[in-house]
């Protein structure tokens, strides 16, 4: 999923398309899938706007691997509804943010091999930190231990998503799961890894340069 603007960088350009250590977000996202599994089909979701940009890009980067291209939507859920039409009903199919361009072979692997056992996989993390719940004016703590912040790829039977994807938007619908769940699914969790982070705020990407460089060094 690459359809967003990301204002929140204030960049000027979408978020996918910043560099890190010398390619776009987007193009590290696509090289790991590919690492992983040689004969995955890549779907690029991308704001139509920036269509021709991304083409320059590729063109600037050398970066050959066949993928398709779909117009993004008005939000996240419309750009997956978008990639998903155009997918046969069986397998599976991963669904991740483009601006996770972290995320491991190994995470991968582990979410398509744990959604083709159980349906649908999801990678989660536990908080580190103490969390309070707001209410009115005021607040309270709550057991850190009962939560988890979720990532991507998430996982699902291709069948089982595009028939979730079929049901009217909701604003509740933060993610592919709360999709699913919304039509009976049942959620499986597995551990998810804390440098696959998002790509949101400038200093995302400071961090993201600096764990990078250190996986590679």
């Amino acid at each position: 999923m690459a359809g967003g603007t990301g204002t929140r960088m204030n960049a000027g350009i979408p978020k996918q398309f910043l560099i890190l250590a010398g390619k776009p977000l987007i193009i590290h996202c696509m090289l790991t899938f590919i690492k992983a599994y040689p004969d995955i089909t890549l779907v690029l979701a991308l704001p139509s706007s920036h269509v021709e940009t991304w083409q320059s890009l590729c063109n600037k980067y050398a970066f050959d691997i066949p993928h398709v291209i779909v117009p993004g939507g008005e939000t996240r859920f419309h750009s997956v509804q978008h990639a998903l039409s155009g997918l046969p009903a069986e397998g599976l199919v991963a669904i991740h943010d483009g601006a996770r361009p972290l995320v491991s072979e190994t995470l991968i692997r582990s979410a398509f091999q744990t959604a083709e056992a159980f349906g649908n996989c999801i990678p989660v993390i536990p908080l580190s930190e103490s969390v309070r719940m707001l209410s009115g004016e005021s607040s309270h703590p709550v057991d850190r231990t009962l939560f988890r912040t979720v990532q991507t790829p998430q996982v699902f039977h291709t069948a089982n998503i595009k028939n979730a994807y079929k049901q009217p938007f909701r604003n509740g619908f933060t993610d592919d799961a709360t999709v699913a769940e919304n039509m009976g699914e049942t959620i499986h969790l597995i551990d998810g890894d804390p440098i696959n982070l998002k790509i949101t705020h400038p200093y995302d990407l400071a961090m993201a340069e600096y764990l990078f460089e250190r996986a590679h060094s």
